[in-house]
């Protein structure tokens, strides 16, 4: 996609929004049911996966950890926003790669210690790019990556959660 093509694509949506606020915001819905074992399948766009427990937590590996999944989320919502950005400023990518990796101390999750929170104490993610442009193009890419991924800008500044039953 050029961005010439991208930019007619995304214009109406963007002047809709700008005269209909209450149009962009969109509610995303995920799903899932319990299933044998201590597994869950979820229903995903394209399949039914299922996520289960980790091997650290006594999960025989099967399955899907939910973690993982977590991180996959992160680099496919980075890689396609860093396409999209990367087609909107001109800058051509010959390759890239996008990689996470998150630190978990399995002692909190497994309640084996009060004071070891649950859940990722630190994630990385990392950009390998190549591409004729200039470091300040790269720059300018990654950092405007950083500001349009949600799924990164929903982790870096956590949303409000609430659970219901």
């Amino acid at each position: 996609m050029e961005a010439e093509e991208l930019k007619s694509l995304q214009a109406p949506l963007k002047q809709k929004y700008r005269d209909q606020p209450e149009t962009a915001v969109v509610i995303l819905k995920a799903n899932a049911r319990i299933g044998e074992g201590i597994t869950c399948k979820i229903e995903t766009g394209n399949a039914l996966v299922e996520a289960g427990l980790h091997p650290a937590t006594g999960g025989d590996g099967l399955s899907l950890c939910s973690g993982d999944m977590l991180l996959e989320a992160l680099v496919a919502c980075a890689g396609v926003t860093l396409r999209a950005v990367a087609t909107a400023i001109g800058v051509d990518l010959r390759d890239a790669t996008i990689s996470a990796e998150g630190d978990l101390d399995f002692r909190g999750t497994l309640g084996v210690s009060k004071e070891t929170p649950v859940g990722f104490q630190s994630i990385r993610l990392h950009f390998n790019l190549e591409s004729d442009a200039d470091q300040d193009q790269l720059d300018s890419l990654i950092k405007l990556t950083e500001r349009y991924c949600v799924v990164y800008q929903t982790l870096s500044s956590a949303p409000s959660i609430s659970i219901t039953h």
